[in-house]
């Protein structure tokens, strides 16, 4: 079954669109975080970030700065947040990739920050350790 995105994308069901072109679709989210809160999600259905071609990739992006644009110039918020969750322990609901744009004003709350963790230097040292390899390895586990 098509995700629920999919169906915005055929016109099946309403969304507010703020933007289109052949790979992207930019709409409005019916439940915002903040004035303006905007998806930016692929054509394609696709899960997640992983899932995605370069060019996918780089559409995503560059949709994603033309649509924070916009919405910096029509609503002046004082920052923006740009959020992408991958995977259900990560917070995704909506397996079909999107990206939130989340306008912000001084004070609004409207998106929580994370409690900061702590890690010794040597800890540092063997996961960037352990990262490097795996990126030589084209990202592979």
């Amino acid at each position: 079954m098509a995700s629920i995105f999919s169906r915005i994308i055929s016109g099946e069901i309403p969304a507010a669109k703020v933007y289109e072109d052949a790979l992207t679709f930019a709409f409005l989210d019916i439940n915002p975080a903040s004035r303006g809160h905007t998806l930016v999600i692929t054509k394609a259905e696709l899960s997640g970030l992983l899932d995605l071609s370069p060019e996918l990739v780089s559409a995503v992006a560059l949709t994603t700065q033309t649509v924070a644009r916009a919405l910096t110039a029509a609503l002046k918020p004082d920052g923006f947040n740009i959020i992408q969750n991958n995977g259900a322990a990560a917070g995704q609901v909506v397996f079909h990739y999107h990206v939130h744009i989340i306008p912000r004003w001084e004070g609004d709350r409207a998106v929580g920050t994370w409690k900061p963790g702590s890690i010794t230097p040597a800890e540092l040292h063997d996961l960037a350790t352990l990262i490097t390899a795996a990126v030589g390895q084209g990202g592979a586990a």
